[in-house]
């Protein structure tokens, strides 16, 4: 079992961390200090070694930070967990802030003035921190780079993982590492750069055709790179990790320790090509040895994002795999009485589903299984404290997904425990019409996610509805499932290539009721010119998901004939896709699921 049921929240213990906390600003003159989630190579996931911010606050999701002063202090979060943060958080001790609303500057400039703020120069990004700098000189609020304040008060912290790291073989990749560091390194040559600095992990796996297992859920190892320009590498991890890898690394790819990569950042000649998302201390060390920086996306990210054919095909072949996992447990849970079951039986069932495949390395994340009110909570994760008991009449609310050695996937399904409530009904149907236009979008060469964001929205927004998430994101081969740059949501600017993977993931949440959310991985693809079309390149999507969707949830009274017809023509090839791939219970409860609607 992957999953974890474990209360890892300690808000009990906010009050006396954060007591010792302080007493360490006299020390390090300051007057407070920026907590972060992220670790030195900004992974949105972190090891248990890297899990200060949750340690000191009690707040467990995956995205958010803290500041804490000598007389107050405050969590921020974003959209996704304005629910779960306040069943985390002591609030006599932490003042809940809604960000981007309120940013990280807003707060410091009414509440420390004239404060210095302390700030480990490895977990905030150079934009960040230029950012607040900026945005704070008119209070006179300094941000000051210090040792680690959690670190140094945190006896209980864990040792740095130390997993081993695997071959990630062309034959999953589709190019070889040797490759792809040639077509790299040409580019900087052609920019007149020396070097490129690679600080993400999922970056620096995909570059060497690596995967390791430092972080649960997520096939990447703590390494830092420098791409040279003569295409070869300097990889700083743990050599341990490695020790078996030699071969497949080659001559071309040295090994030094983690801790070795700041002293190597000073010996480069420049220019050296950085990511402003890459640690503060990065540039630090650059510019003290006066090392001329370019500022660039990280030179992976865009060739990691679009996935070349082998890859696609991998997807499609671990999707299709995935989905008869989830269909005999849609089957199996449609066949269940919903008071023998609790949340936490329905998580371990899918896994064990999954595992059957055989071919499961990992889920891809911590499944999200949220009935009743707790479907509300974007991101939750359920536990022994939290464990719901399904009832009669819940909205059941699952989101997951596997990690498979050829592709790794995330599905969102919403299902109704029973008759459901004429609301819940509506709602369900506005977010799959959302989810339906997106599918069916076409959208010249240039269109980015954000061009694409209202289709999602618009049958919502036409009922006074919207979601406080991202519509989608990027989708690693066997990386991480949040990968970018490319994203369909308002902020996003960054152009859709073909290969490129993304959710589509709309969703609606009452609070206190029920959440839904469908969830479908597509691809972009070059579409087929239309005969009234002029020469302009055109894009659309393929679905990559085949698992229907609960058609006790649908008004049909609702829906387009265009809509109606995507649905039934989508079903149709969820069975042809999964004929001979299921036990006869999920097959005889897929044709059903999968007659065309009436």
């Amino acid at each position: 079992m992957f999953q974890s049921f474990e209360v890892s929240s300690r808000p009990d213990q906010a009050a006396p961390r954060v007591a010792d906390l302080r007493a360490q600003f006299d020390a390090a003159d300051v007057d407070g200090f920026l907590v972060p989630r992220s670790d030195a190579h900004q992974n949105e996931y972190v090891a248990p070694c890297d899990e200060r911010l949750s340690w000191i606050s009690g707040f467990t999701g995956s995205a958010g930070f803290a500041v804490i002063l000598r007389e107050r202090a405050a969590v921020f979060v974003d959209g996704r967990y304005r629910v779960q943060v306040h069943s985390q958080v002591d609030g006599r001790i932490f003042e809940v802030v809604h960000w981007p609303e309120t940013s990280l500057s807003d707060w410091l400039a009414q509440n420390a003035a004239g404060l210095r703020i302390g700030f480990d120069p490895w977990l905030s990004t150079l934009d960040e921190v230029e950012k607040a700098d900026a945005a704070l000189a008119a209070v006179n609020t300094a941000l000051i780079p210090c040792p680690n304040l959690i670190d140094a008060i945190r006896s209980d912290r864990p040792a740095p993982p130390v997993a081993p790291v695997v071959a990630h073989p062309t034959q999953w990749a589709g190019k070889s590492s040797a490759d792809k560091r040639a077509e790299l390194a040409a580019d900087l040559r052609n920019s007149r750069r020396a070097a490129a600095v690679i600080t993400a992990t999922d970056s620096v796996m995909w570059l060497l055709n690596i995967r390791g297992a430092d972080i649960a859920r997520n096939p990447v190892a703590l390494a830092f790179a420098i791409l040279h320009d003569d295409a070869r590498v300097s990889l700083f991890i743990d050599p341990a990790k490695v020790a078996d890898l030699r071969a497949h690394l080659g001559p071309e790819v040295g090994v030094a320790p983690h801790d070795a990569f700041g002293a190597a950042l000073q010996q480069l000649a420049g220019p050296v090509q950085m990511d402003r998302a890459s640690a503060f201390a990065v540039a630090s060390y650059l510019t003290s040895a006066e090392i001329p920086i370019h500022f660039a996306p990280d030179i992976c990210a865009l060739p990691k994002a679009v996935k070349n054919d082998t890859e696609i095909a991998g997807a499609r072949a671990a999707h299709i795999r995935d989905a008869g996992a989830m269909v005999e447990f849609l089957a199996w849970l449609d066949g269940c009485a919903p008071e023998t079951l609790s949340e936490i039986d329905v998580v371990r069932k899918l896994e064990s589903f999954r595992q059957a495949t055989g071919d499961l390395k990992e889920i891809s994340f911590d499944t999200i299984c949220g009935a009743g009110p707790n479907g509300a909570i974007v991101h939750y994760k359920v536990d022994e404290a939290s464990n719901r008991r399904l009832s009669r009449g819940d909205i059941l609310l699952v989101d997951s997904g596997g990690q498979y050695v050829d592709g790794t996937t995330d599905i969102t399904r919403t299902i109704a425990l029973g008759p459901p409530p004429p609301d819940a009904i509506a709602a369900n149907t506005r977010v799959l019409q959302g989810m339906i236009a997106v599918s069916c979008a076409r959208f010249p060469k240039g269109v980015a996610g954000a061009h694409l964001d209202a289709l999602a929205r618009a049958p919502l927004w036409r009922a006074g509805q919207d979601f406080d998430h991202g519509t989608g994101h990027g989708v690693g081969s066997y990386l991480c499932v949040h990968e970018g740059p490319q994203r369909i949501s308002r902020a996003s600017g960054v152009a859709l290539q073909p290969g490129m993977i993304l959710s589509n993931e709309p969703g609606y949440y009452r609070e206190g009721a029920f959440g839904i959310r469908i969830e479908n991985l597509i691809t972009v693809r070059v579409a087929p010119p239309l005969q009234q079309g002029d020469a302009r390149p055109m894009y659309d999507f393929e679905t990559l998901t085949y698992v229907p969707f609960d058609r006790r949830l649908i008004d049909i009274s609702m829906l387009a004939p265009f809509e109606r017809a995507w649905i039934d023509s989508y079903h149709t090839d969820i069975v042809t896709k999964l004929d001979g791939r299921l036990s006869p219970n999920a097959a005889q409860w897929l044709a059903k699921a999968c007659a065309p609607l009436q």
